[in-house]
């Protein structure tokens, strides 16, 4: 054992994990530790605010596959955190929570920054270290970068503030690794009689195949079966687009030939998904979830398994072993799917050329609010354009290997059909949790564990003008740290997704929906950014070309501000709203 502070010893087992950049505020609640991050290897990226750390941490994760991590003052700057953890919680991201708290001595008195910091956190991580000695700070430290991994979500290692000081002996653990394996013996055979016996069989590829770097063997296992493939909802990049059986993302907004689809099957293989209750509802009038068909789910936590959708197999394993063996099991067997799968691969080809043709025509909303305001939009001055055709002009323009984030909103939603990858770990966006200003810092810390693997990927955020206001200080971060990405502001002035409720349900009585801005391009150019504002067509797919190449070329962040129609898409939660009641005499109008 090595005599050392505690300090060195959490130092020391950072580095031990491979820890090269932390995102957060300094504080003086670790600036002992801080004080050694650079001799052991390790940059502070310094952040506008602590979401925006989160974040970050949660997009490095997501793109490395390894820790990111993240670090605050007590009390106000760890609370700050709360939002960026939950959507890395539900992004399943492996993210390190380092929250230093109030000195033991002072606990409980009401003193400055104090809080009580476990169960801030405790719905939304997967383990709560809590250093309840110095002797223990490295075992602490170590156990939660382990279950961070092995768990699949975030954790917290809570450190009381003097517990940095004093002297300690101590042993540096190396990290603990699960090998993940592809099922029981039992549920494998299941499933491979199931698939073997099915005529239309389908493949949901999830989350799970992006997070255990399988996708090829989700490709091998289609090729073998003959299979469409089907993205989960809000996971584009879990299947090449470039494939002749992929068919697009199910979901919100998502492609009407996945949902088309899926609706034949007669066997779906959901593939590393948990089968999330937002992800699989209908959607354009279609309620495609095969209601008849035998699902076969593979996931590494056992209690997904079954909890969304009646299952007939439930596999607990990892994605890509689980895909290996369903092959190697099938390549014994004569699947009956294999008589018909040039007729189903000429369905496929039929059913995406049609969407795609939908798409080309779908120049704009139809409903009677967005016709309305397009009309209306006419007669003010300046020149508007449609989100879709926007969104189709970007996708023309998209580079190869681009990384893309998008926020919560009415356009980034609709951005659903138009998102194609290539490569997996590309799509980030901020999943079930649903929170604004999530786009942007994400693909920063992106951008920044591409660059620190050596990869100088394209890295893009889309957000919408109301999600864009609550972090697009940190433009200041990537400028600051020489992190170059790319932001497409879709300014349309408005809460699109709950204006879209208010004209559906509420009469149009708009409430707190509109927004004035002030010409975001600008603001990016007074950050150290360039700024682009395009309004009109022609413009948008150049915009994207110079923005990126400035990325690329320059390593300059730019924004580019697109000026939209308030039209509307489909509405966003169609699912958790009614026609309102009203019993009281003066608001019987408002019904």
């Amino acid at each position: 054992m090595a005599k050392m502070t505690p300090s060195e010893a959490f130092v020391e087992t950072l580095a031990a994990n491979g820890v090269t950049e932390i995102f957060g505020i300094m504080g003086s609640a670790f600036m002992d530790a801080m004080d050694i991050f650079a001799p052991a290897g390790i940059r502070l990226v310094s952040v506008v605010h602590e979401q925006g750390a989160g974040h970050m941490a949660d997009g490095y994760a997501r793109v490395s596959g390894r820790h990111g991590v993240v670090i605050g003052q007590n009390g106000p700057g760890i609370s700050n955190c709360v939002t960026a953890i939950a959507a890395a919680y539900w992004a399943h991201s492996p993210v390190v929570m380092i929250t230093p708290e109030s000195g033991t001595m002072g606990m409980g008195l009401g003193g400055f920054q104090e809080a009580n910091q476990l169960p801030m956190f405790q719905e939304f991580v997967k383990y709560q270290g809590h250093v309840n000695n110095p002797n223990r700070i490295a075992e602490f430290t170590a156990r939660c970068f382990d279950r961070a991994m092995s768990e699949c979500g975030p954790t917290q290692l809570n450190i009381p503030r003097d517990y940095f000081y004093g002297e300690v002996d101590v042993d540096i653990a190396e990290p603990m690794r699960l090998d993940r394996g592809p099922g029981g013996e039992r549920t494998l055979a299941d499933a491979a009689e199931l698939l073997a016996r099915a005529k239309f069989p389908v493949i949901l590829s999830g989350g799970g195949v992006v997070m255990a770097d399988a996708v090829g063997e989700c490709v091998a296992l289609a090729d073998a079966l003959g299979a469409p493939v089907v993205n989960s909802y809000l996971h584009n990049d879990s299947f090449p687009a470039s494939h002749p059986m992929w068919c697009g993302p199910l979901g919100y907004h998502g492609s009407k030939a996945a949902m088309r689809i899926i609706s034949k099957a007669d066997v779906v293989l959901a593939l590393g998904s948990r089968l999330g209750p937002f992800g699989t509802l209908p959607q354009y009038g279609i309620d495609y979830w095969p209601g008849d068909a035998k699902i076969i789910q593979v996931d590494a936590d056992h209690k997904m398994l079954g909890l969304v959708k009646k299952i007939s197999v439930g596999i607990c394993g990892d994605a890509g072993a689980a895909a290996k063996a369903l092959r190697e099991r099938l390549a014994a067997m004569k699947p009956a799917c294999l008589a018909n799968r040039e007729e189903r691969a000429d369905t496929v080809r039929e059913e995406k050329a049609a969407w795609e043709a939908e798409l080309d025509k779908w120049i704009h909303e139809t409903d009677a609010y967005s016709l309305d305001m397009i009309e209306q939009q006419k007669k003010e001055p300046g020149n508007w354009l449609h989100p879709r055709q926007a969104l189709r002009e970007l996708e023309k323009a998209m580079p190869e290997g681009a990384m893309v984030s998008t926020d919560i909103g009415n356009i980034n939603a609709i951005a659903n059909s138009y998102l194609r990858f290539e490569k997996p770990r590309s799509f980030l966006a901020p999943m079930s949790w649903g929170n604004c200003g999530y786009a942007l810092p994400t693909m920063i810390g992106a951008k920044c564990a591409a660059l620190a693997g050596g990869d100088s990927r394209p890295a893009i955020a889309y957000s919408g003008d109301g999600a864009w206001t609550m972090s697009m200080t940190e433009i200041i971060t990537a400028v600051r740290h020489n992190i170059p990405v790319t932001g497409v502001v879709f300014n349309n002035r408005q809460w699109g997704a709950e204006k879209k409720n208010q004209v559906d349900f509420y009469g149009r009585r708009f409430v707190a929906d509109d927004l004035e801005n002030h010409g975001f391009a600008g603001m990016a150019e007074s950050m150290g950014a360039e700024g682009i504002r395009v309004d009109q067509l022609e413009e948008v797919g150049p915009a994207l070309t110079r923005a990126v190449d400035l990325q690329m070329n320059q390593g300059k962040t730019a924004v580019i501000e697109i000026m939209c129609t308030r039209e509307l898409g489909d509405p966003f939660r169609r699912d958790a709203l009614s026609k309102p009641v009203r019993h009281l005499a003066k608001y019987k109008e408002f019904v």
